[in-house]
C-alpha cells in the first residue's frame, strides 16, 4: 500500500522533480553565514523592541518555544546566495524529507524525520519542562483541501510511530476547557500551526487565540516568530546599514547582511513616480504575504496593478536573479529557476530544498519542476 507521500507524487507529479540539483561549499557556506547572522540580529534585545512596537499585541505574548519549520529562502547568484524571504510555517519539509529517501539517501532521510520529531520534543520541553507529551494537533483552514494536506497526514504518521498521538484539524473542531484546548474530547498539548492567519485575528481562530494567551496550549509557530523573523518589513531592517548600526549589531553581521539581504525599502505612494519609472529593478511585496501571493516582479506591471501596490502597504527588493539549470524533462532539457529552502531550527539548518518553476515565481506547475533535493559537493 502507498503510503501519502507516494500518493501525492502520483496526484500531484509537479509538486516533485525528478531531478537533483547540487551546490558547492561556498554556496552552503554563504548561506549558512547568512542565517547565522539573522539570528544573531534577531536575539537582540533592541531588535525586539523594533520589531514588536509595529507588531500586532498577540506578537508580544511571552514565549518560551522558539517556532518550529523556519523557512530561509534564498536565490543563489553570482555574487553568492541572497536571502529572498524568510516564512515561520514553511510547508514541504516533511515532503522533501521523503524525497531524499526516494532519490535513495534513505538514511539520511530518517535523520531528518528523527530531527524533527525532536524539534516538537524540545517545543514542548522549553513550555512544559519534563511534563509528557500526549497530544498533537495538526491545524490548518480546512485541512483536507489544502494543497499540501498529505503533508499532514504524513506528519501524523510520523508523530505517531513515536508515540505521540496527533490529529488533523480544522481550528473550528478545537473546543475550549478553561484554558485548554480539546480536540474530540481529548486535551491537545502542542498545536502545529499551519495558518497563514498569523495574528490569529479571524474568528475561526478565536478559541486558539485564547489558550495561546492563557498559556493553554504550546503553539508553534506562533505570532511573536512571525513578527521578529517573517514580517517582510524586517527585510528593510536587515537590509540598511544604519539601522543594523542602530540596533547594535556586530560588524561581520553588518558585512554579512548587507551582503547576503537584497536592498528592501518601502513604497512611498509619494514616490510613485520614481518606483514606476525604476520598477524594473524591484520586486513588490505586501508585508504579510506568503507563497508569492499578491507579489509582483516590477517589469512584469500594468499600471493599474501598480496602483494597488502604491496604496496598500508594499515594500520593494532589489530583485536578485535566481539561479538557472538544465532539467532532464520527457527526454529533453529545460531550463529552470531555483529558489533554495533553508528549514532551520534554533538557528540550524535541518534540511535544504531546492523549488524548480519556469515564470515569474514558484508555482509547482511546471512540468518536471517542483521540490528537488539539494547535495552538497
Amino acid at each position: 500500500m502507498k503510503n501519502a507521500f507516494e500518493r501525492l507524487r502520483d496526484r500531484q507529479p509537479s509538486l516533485f522533480s525528478a531531478a537533483d540539483l547540487r551546490i558547492d561549499h561556498r554556496a552552503m557556506a554563504g548561506m549558512e553565514a547568512i542565517v547565522a547572522a539573522i539570528e544573531a540580529v534577531v536575539a537582540l534585545p533592541s531588535w525586539h523592541a523594533q520589531a514588536l512596537a509595529q507588531a500586532p499585541a498577540i506578537a508580544r505574548v511571552p514565549v518560551r518555544a522558539r517556532g518550529v519549520f523556519m523557512g530561509y529562502d534564498f536565490h543563489l547568484t553570482a555574487d553568492g546566495p541572497k536571502l529572498i524571504e524568510i516564512n515561520t510555517n514553511a510547508g514541504g519539509g516533511l515532503l522533501n524529507a521523503y524525497l531524499l529517501a526516494a532519490h535513495g539517501h534513505e538514511n539520511a532521510a530518517a535523520r531528518v524525520r528523527d530531527g524533527f520529531v525532536a524539534m516538537f520534543r524540545e517545543e514542548w520541553r522549553l513550555e512544559r519542562g519534563n511534563a509528557p507529551l500526549a497530544r498533537i494537533a495538526i491545524v490548518d483552514e480546512a485541512p483536507a483541501g489544502q494543497f499540501l494536506a498529505p503533508e499532514f497526514e504524513l506528519f501524523r504518521e510520523l508523530f505517531a510511530a513515536h508515540g505521540i498521538a496527533a490529529v488533523i484539524a480544522d481550528p473550528g473542531e478545537l473546543v475550549r476547557a478553561g484554558d485548554r484546548l480539546l480536540h474530540a474530547g481529548e486535551p491537545v498539548d502542542i498545536i502545529y500551526n499551519r495558518l497563514t492567519d498569523f495574528a490569529l485575528d479571524s474568528a475561526v481562530d478565536r478559541d486558539i487565540r485564547a489558550a495561546f494567551e492563557a498559556g493553554g496550549v504550546v503553539l508553534t509557530p506562533h505570532p511573536p516568530a512571525h513578527a521578529l523573523y517573517a514580517d517582510k518589513r524586517n527585510l528593510m531592517l536587515l537590509s540598511d546599514p544604519d539601522t543594523l548600526g542602530g540596533l547594535g549589531a556586530a560588524a561581520a553581521d553588518i558585512v554579512t547582511l548587507l551582503a547576503g539581504v537584497p536592498r528592501t525599502v518601502a513604497v512611498d505612494p509619494e514616490a510613485g513616480e520614481r518606483f514606476w519609472s525604476e520598477r524594473k529593478r524591484w520586486f513588490f511585496k505586501p508585508p504579510a504575504g506568503f507563497g508569492s501571493r499578491a507579489a509582483y516582479r516590477g517589469d512584469k506591471l500594468t499600471r493599474r496593478v501598480f496602483e494597488d501596490i502604491l496604496h496598500g502597504g508594499y515594500i520593494a527588493q532589489e530583485i536578485a536573479p535566481p539561479s538557472e539549470h538544465d532539467i532532464p524533462v520527457g527526454g529533453e532539457v529545460q531550463r529552470m529557476k531555483a529558489d533554495f529552502r533553508c528549514y532551520v531550527y534554533a538557528g540550524q539548518i535541518q534540511l535544504v530544498a531546492a523549488r524548480l518553476y519556469q515564470g515569474q515565481t514558484t508555482n509547482f506547475r511546471t512540468p518536471g519542476g517542483g521540490f528537488a533535493p539539494v547535495f552538497v559537493g
